[in-house]
């Protein structure tokens, strides 16, 4: 064989590597009921459910934090993070856990959450050339 088809065969079994990797480390979003079912990575969506407690003690460990969430669909689960609490976790509007479940229990090794604006329509001020303002 010549050296440039050994070469673009090197080539193209490398490309085809790198995106069965990046394929199977990719997680895609369900349910707290899919990842019941799953055993690979999910991210879940979902509201904090702030009915139920929260535990956080950072004196006793500050790497592990505990709360209910409620999926879009509806289920609530108890979540078990290993870090410590997001800032204004309580504030937030949407929350985005990436992770699996253990038994009953969703693990998270991520959270994203989506806080709400801190500036509402009646509180935006516009400012600029208004041609009624000049004298």
């Amino acid at each position: 064989m010549k050296k440039t088809a050994i070469i673009g065969i090197s080539v193209i079994a490398i490309a085809i590597a790198v995106i069965i990797c990046t394929y199977t480390d990719s997680s895609t979003y369900g349910s707290f009921a899919e990842a019941k079912s799953s055993q690979t990575e999910l991210h879940v969506v979902g509201k904090l459910n702030k009915e139920r407690v929260m535990v956080y003690d950072p004196r006793k460990d500050a790497n592990y934090f505990s709360f209910y969430m409620t999926d879009n669909k509806g289920l609530a689960c108890k979540v078990i993070f290993n870090g410590a609490k997001p800032q204004d976790f309580e504030r937030s509007e949407q929350i985005v856990l990436t992770g699996k479940m253990i038994d009953d229990e969703f693990h998270a090794s991520k959270i994203l959450m989506k806080c709400p604006s801190k500036y509402t329509k009646d509180q935006v001020e516009i400012t600029g050339n208004n041609p009624s303002t000049k004298s």
